[in-house]
């Protein structure tokens, strides 16, 4: 199948913002999903309130468009039910690790066949720019125009110490490493957590001096640093990217399916 026949074009154009980095990853996790040759009947897309949930309504899948913060409440539900789908779940800085943060940790602890797409822009966007537990210390927003004093959250560290079995980190000038990382995710059996870096022009850029989406993009390509190429010599404020753990270990719901065949047979 082309990428096309993923998409809903009767949805488009997008309502998101112009130069908003969602767009990215909505483009490359559709060459993730072509060329891990997956039915479209087979996924199940799965969001909560945001920016970021939006991209539910563009795709040709099967999709949930559910509560704010509980997307990953909704599809623990379906897997449950239809262990044989492949779950995707996109969400934002909220659904993620603010109001849905409890349901993150418990995700990433029962290791149950799903894959989490954290698109960080580091702001709530839909909301009016106010902070996020991604934003950082002094990032200045509409409800800190001072500056936030708050520490932020590592999505890649809490997933990896919450026993994710997957977990990656790239940003949205990165298109090759989304795609290659999103289809290693998605065939990987286990919890795997996808964090995406993405732009967003209208607040943060605006409020933070960030200047337009391409400048932004470059900020990307500047501040990171392949955790290959990583070395004593760089800057210790330059952020990793790549795929920082993939390991085998049980499965949910093949270890519920287990327990309810040996039930069956005492």
């Amino acid at each position: 199948m082309a990428v096309n026949d993923y998409i809903r074009e009767k949805f488009f154009p997008h309502i998101w913002c112009a130069g908003c980095g969602h767009g990215i990853v909505l483009n490359n996790m559709l060459r993730a999903v072509e060329e891990s040759e997956l039915d479209k009947n087979s996924i199940v897309m799965v969001s909560g309130i945001g920016c970021s949930s939006r991209i539910s309504g563009y795709v040709d899948f099967h999709t949930l468009h559910t509560l704010h913060g509980r997307a990953l409440a909704f599809a623990t539900g379906v897997k449950m039910s239809r262990p044989e789908l492949q779950v995707l779940i996109p969400m934002g800085d909220g659904d993620s690790l603010a109001i849905g943060g409890n349901h993150f940790l418990h995700a990433c602890r029962r290791n149950m066949d799903m894959t989490a797409i954290v698109m960080n822009n580091r702001i709530y966007g839909m909301t009016g720019g106010q902070y996020s537990p991604l934003s950082g210390k002094g990032v200045k927003a509409s409800s800190s125009p001072q500056g936030t004093i708050d520490a932020p959250f590592d999505p890649v560290n809490l997933a990896m110490t919450s026993g994710a079995s997957f977990v990656a980190r790239t940003t949205t000038y990165h298109v090759k490493e989304i795609t290659e990382y999103l289809k290693q995710a998605i065939l990987h059996q286990g919890f795997s957590v996808v964090e995406i870096m993405s732009q967003c022009p209208t607040h943060f850029g605006r409020k933070n001096q960030w200047g337009d989406a391409v400048s932004m993009l470059q900020a990307y390509k500047e501040n990171t640093v392949h955790r290959d190429k990583k070395d004593r010599d760089s800057d210790a404020e330059l952020i990793e990217r790549g795929i920082f753990l993939q390991e085998e270990l049980p499965e949910y719901c093949t270890e519920y399916q287990n327990q309810v065949q040996g039930m069956d047979k005492a």
